[in-house]
């Protein structure tokens, strides 16, 4: 048996080298107790399927972004003027009512009106116990309460009533390659990795496939000299950033526009492209651990989302749309979704991180937490509306991931607290739509790896 094993894995590695196929991995993964080929096969045959249909949904498809913040660190360029740039907005009457009349934090109509009545509760307990309570006293109580939620975010939110913030039905806004590079792409990335990674600037990264200037191999060694003599935490927070870049660009390859003529335009798959930004011999070896951070995101990303499965079993919690059968047909497969990532066998072990001194633990979080924090608020700064909407989407949906794993004493305690004024932990339907949408694209890379895999061998 073990030698038909060996025999397969050696016809295999001859036909990739025949097909020049050099943007592949297999095996385990750094820091993690996972293999790849477990993940391909759990992604590709179980999970991706009824997360799709889920994504689909109108509760998932639905959402709702500010295109028009200004970059908060330096002056950008104008705005993309590519066609495939554009971002079409929702009319209000696109949008089902239920999702366009109740606010980021409530989930149902029967949260809503739960809210209402705290409220006025809290109203006669102000009146009647804390009648000594100044204005100032009060609208400071106001203010510690929002703090503590922020301080549990991992990246900037839109306001939600601004009126610049506007639904976009994502499924007519896919993410594909929009013609957007050059130096201003290139300045967002290296701002992410330069000023956000922990890294000094005397240790080059090894640099994109569109970069202005390639890294030498000595260059590249040195980097991650410096890379596995880091803390885990910091080394897994350049995986992730690595990892949503390589999703991005396997997103890009995966839908390319092929053909743009008069009578026609074709978006398929651009193996000549793919193989720019993942093989071995063209990017000094560098393609492969860049699949590699794709799915060590993969797994940050599941272990979220079966970590969160009491937030969506709560009675409370609905995909609120007002049209209840659809809801409850969509809570149920939600929840199947999380079940099937929580039944996962070999899943990122977290308590991993943040394990040493208690002290240096808490800063580590909060530079970290800082550190995405920013990140974040880069998305702002991208010129083309079309990716500046997916990079908000799925660093905001990274950023929820990061909130849920950071926060399991507060999950843990939902069902004591049912009956407490305030529940221990809250997701908003903003962050629990960027969430599985940012997943969505995650398990989409993992399955377009299948697919280019099969290109790749049928031109040998």
């Amino acid at each position: 048996m073990k030698l038909l094993l060996l025999l397969l894995l050696l016809l295999q590695m001859c036909s990739c080298a025949e097909s020049r196929c050099f943007c592949q991995v297999t095996g385990d993964l750094d820091d993690c107790a996972c293999d790849v080929e477990t993940i391909d096969g759990f992604n590709n045959e179980q999970l991706f399927p009824k997360l799709q249909t889920l994504l689909e949904s109108d509760y998932f498809r639905f959402y709702k972004v500010n295109l028009d913040k200004p970059c908060p660190f330096w002056t950008a360029s104008a705005h993309c003027g590519l066609r495939d740039c554009a971002v079409k907005a929702c009319a209000p009457n696109e949008v089902p009512e239920g999702i366009r009349s109740s606010s980021h934090n409530k989930y149902s109509a029967e949260a809503e009106a739960e809210e209402q009545l705290d409220e006025c509760e809290k109203t006669q307990h102000l009146g009647a116990v804390d009648v000594s309570l100044s204005a100032e006293t009060r609208e400071a109580l106001l203010d510690w309460s929002k703090h503590d939620d922020e301080a549990e975010r991992f990246c900037v939110t839109d306001d939600e009533e601004s009126p610049d913030s506007q639904y976009v039905d994502l499924l007519l806004n896919p993410e594909r390659f929009t013609s957007y590079r050059g130096p201003e792409v290139w300045r967002i990335w290296n701002s992410i990795y330069e000023e956000n990674c922990f890294k000094p600037f005397t240790v080059r990264r090894p640099l994109v496939p569109d970069s202005f200037h390639s890294s030498s191999g000595g260059e590249a060694r040195t980097f991650y000299r410096w890379l596995e003599g880091q803390c885990v935490e910091k080394r897994a927070f350049y995986r992730l950033i690595s990892g949503l870049h390589a999703s991005i660009n396997i997103h890009l390859s995966a839908r390319y526009l092929l053909d743009d003529s008069w009578f026609q335009r074709k978006w398929g798959h651009n193996v000549s492209e793919y193989r720019q930004r993942f093989d071995s011999e063209l990017t000094a070896g560098e393609g492969p651990k860049r699949l590699r951070n794709l799915y060590f995101l993969f797994l940050i990303e599941l272990r979220a989302l079966a970590k969160a499965l009491p937030v969506f079993q709560q009675p409370a919690f609905q995909l609120y749309t007002g049209r209840a059968d659809e809801d409850r047909r969509h809570k149920e497969l939600l929840l199947q979704v999380a079940q099937l990532a929580r039944s996962f066998p070999l899943h990122f072990n977290e308590t991993s991180l943040f394990a040493g001194d208690e002290k240096e633990a808490a800063k580590l979080k909060e530079d970290i937490r800082l550190a995405f924090l920013n990140i974040s608020r880069i998305m702002d700064c991208v010129g083309c509306f079309k990716c500046r909407l997916w990079g908000k989407l799925q660093t905001q949906g990274l950023g929820t991931a990061l909130k849920i794993l950071f926060s399991e004493r507060q999950i843990e305690a939902l069902p004591a607290a049912a009956s407490q004024r305030r529940p221990s932990f809250q997701l908003s339907r903003q962050e629990v739509v960027s969430l599985l949408n940012a997943f969505g694209r995650i398990s989409t890379s993992i399955r377009e790896l299948k697919n280019f895999r099969t290109l790749l061998s049928e031109e040998r």
